[in-house]
């Protein structure tokens, strides 16, 4: 088993839940995503760039978009949280999640993979 897949089995419930619901709904919708280990947390790669990253901090996990800067049409739905460029979507529990927001944004993110990491 990989050291992402570690971290993800690793947590604590809720969080255990909702970062395998991520992973599986993330892999599905965006095949091509590499599941990596870097920084000390899950991080999907798209063609050897950074895409998003999966972490549980807090009470919360955060699916963080690595072309944050440039996502406008899901804008409303990520936070900053006190991050000068990395926007994320934050969830509590499972519940939480809306799938059609999920998808949405993952595929924004997607058709931005060609962009640099500042505007």
């Amino acid at each position: 088993m990989n050291p992402a897949e570690n971290y993800i089995l690793n947590q604590e419930e809720p969080y255990r839940g909702v970062l395998l619901f991520l992973q599986t709904f993330i892999e599905n919708t965006i095949p091509e995503l590499e599941l990596k280990y870097k920084y000390k947390i899950p991080f999907y790669y798209l063609e050897g760039r950074p895409f998003c990253y999966l972490n549980q901090s807090k009470n919360y996990v955060d699916l963080g978009f690595w072309m944050a800067a440039h996502i406008e049409k899901n804008k409303p739905y990520m936070t900053k949280a006190g991050r000068k460029v990395m926007r994320s979507l934050r969830y509590r529990s499972l519940e939480d999640i809306n799938p059609e927001i999920l998808a949405s944004v993952l595929k924004e993110a997607y058709g931005l993979k060609d962009q640099k990491f500042y505007k």
